[in-house]
C-alpha cells in the first residue's frame, strides 16, 4: 500500500484518504495582493484544500543577463524579463499578509520555492509543505537542502525522464520520508496526447511506498478526474479569475466554475471507487428479487427422477429457486417431490443440494 503521511496539520494523504486538491494561484494574481486574496477565497469556496503561490528571490533564480533580457511579449509587465517578474513578485511582508488571510478564510497556504533562498524564506514562514516545481526537480543540490528541512514535499516531474525521477526519489528519500511525486507535462496549455496519464501507474510501480499525484495544465477538468480514478492522491491545477487576463498561465487555468466542477467530480469519483471486493450488494437486492433468474423445470419431473440438463431451464421464477450458476450441480441428483412443468426448482426438492438461495 502507498505510504500515508500528514501533508498539512490534520490532513493525511495517501492510502484511502481523500485526494488533496491544490489550487495553484501561482502568479495569476497580476501582482495585485487584493486579487490574490480574492483568489484564496475563491479556492476555499470552490472546495480546494490548499491555495498555492510561487515565491522567487529573483537574483537567486535568474542570472543578470536573464533578468536584463528584453521581454516584448503581449504577456509582459515590463520592458525586461526582470521588470516583468518584479511586477508579479510579492514581498516577504505581503506573503505574511496572504498567509494570515488564508488562515482566516480556512484554507491551507503554501508556495513553490523557486530557488534555494525562496525555500529558506518559506521555511521561516512555516508553510505546511514545500512544493518543488518541475524546473527544480533535477536541481539536486536544491532537492537535498529542501529535503533536509524536514517538511513534507510535493514534487512535480515535468520535463524529466524516469531515470531522473529515480534519482529524485533516492535523493529525497535519504533525508525525508514524507514526499509525493506528481506526473506532469510542462506545456501551457497541454494537449491531451501529451498528458500521458499512464505514467501514474509506472510511478506507482517504481515508487510503491510514496503517494503519486498529478499536476495538470490541460483545458477542462476531465483528464484530472481520470487521474484520480487511476489513483492520484494529489491533484494540482492552475486557477484564475479570468482566462482572458494578461499572463501565459491563464489559458491553462481553471475559472471558479471549473474548479468547483473539478472538486465535485473528484469527490464523486472517490465515492465510486469503493471496494475491490466483488459481491452482491444490499442495494442490488430489489433488482435481484424482481428479475433474478432461477432454475425451472422444462418438463414435468416426477418424484424420484434423476435430473438431466434437458429437463432444466432458466427463467425469472416465482418463488425463487436454485440460482442459475448451480444448474450443473443439479445434474445427477434426484428430486424428492413432483415438480410441474415451468415450476421453479427449489433447493428443498433436490436431494443432497444444500446451497442456500442468494439474496
Amino acid at each position: 500500500m502507498p505510504l500515508k503521511f500528514e501533508l498539512c496539520p490534520g490532513r493525511m494523504i495517501g492510502g484511502s484518504n481523500p485526494c488533496f486538491i491544490i489550487a495553484e494561484i501561482g502568479q495569476n494574481h497580476q501582482g495585485d495582493i487584493e486579487i490574490a486574496k480574492k483568489m484564496i477565497k475563491m479556492a476555499k469556496d470552490c472546495g480546494a484544500d490548499c491555495a498555492k503561490f510561487q515565491k522567487s528571490e529573483l537574483e537567486y533564480k535568474f542570472n543578470k543577463r536573464a533578468l536584463e533580457r528584453p521581454y516584448t511579449s503581449k504577456q509582459s509587465w515590463g520592458k525586461t524579463y526582470g521588470e516583468h517578474k518584479r511586477h508579479l513578485e510579492f514581498s516577504h511582508t505581503q506573503y505574511v499578509e496572504l498567509q494570515n488571510y488564508a488562515k482566516e478564510v480556512g484554507i491551507f497556504f503554501t508556495a513553490s520555492g523557486m530557488d534555494e533562498m525562496a525555500v529558506e524564506f518559506l521555511h521561516e514562514l512555516d508553510v505546511p509543505f514545500f512544493k518543488v516545481g518541475s524546473g527544480d526537480t533535477n536541481n539536486f543540490p536544491y532537492l537535498e537542502k529542501t529535503a533536509k528541512k524536514g517538511r513534507p514535499m510535493v514534487i512535480s516531474s515535468g520535463m524529466q525522464s524516469m531515470e531522473t525521477m529515480r534519482r529524485v526519489y533516492q535523493t529525497v528519500k535519504k533525508h525525508n520520508q514524507n514526499f509525493c511525486i506528481l506526473q506532469c507535462t510542462s506545456a501551457y496549455p497541454l494537449e491531451a496526447e501529451d498528458v500521458n496519464l499512464r505514467v501514474i501507474a509506472e510511478y506507482q510501480k517504481e515508487f510503491p511506498d510514496i503517494p503519486i499525484g498529478y499536476s495538470g495544465h490541460e483545458s477542462g477538468v476531465h483528464i484530472s478526474v481520470a487521474a484520480v480514478a487511476l489513483g492520484a492522491k494529489v491533484i494540482e491545477r492552475h486557477v484564475t479569475l479570468d482566462k482572458s487576463w494578461k499572463g501565459s498561465d491563464h489559458e491553462a487555468s481553471l475559472e471558479p466554475s471549473e474548479l468547483t466542477e473539478l472538486v465535485k467530480a473528484i469527490r464523486l469519483v472517490e465515492r465510486s471507487l469503493g471496494t475491490s471486493i466483488k459481491q452482491m450488494l444490499p442495494c442490488e437486492e430489489p433488482c435481484h428479487d424482481k428479475l433474478g433468474k432461477s432454475v425451472v423445470a422444462k418438463v414435468a419431473i416426477p418424484k424420484g427422477t434423476v435430473l438431466s440438463m434437458d429437463m432444466l431451464g432458466v427463467k425469472v421464477g416465482e418463488p425463487k429457486g436454485v440460482p442459475p450458476e448451480d444448474i450443473y450441480q443439479l445434474v445427477g441428483k434426484s428430486v424428492t417431490e413432483d415438480v410441474e412443468e415451468d415450476e421453479s426448482i427449489t433447493p428443498d426438492v433436490v436431494e443432497s443440494y444444500g446451497k442456500k438461495i442468494k439474496c
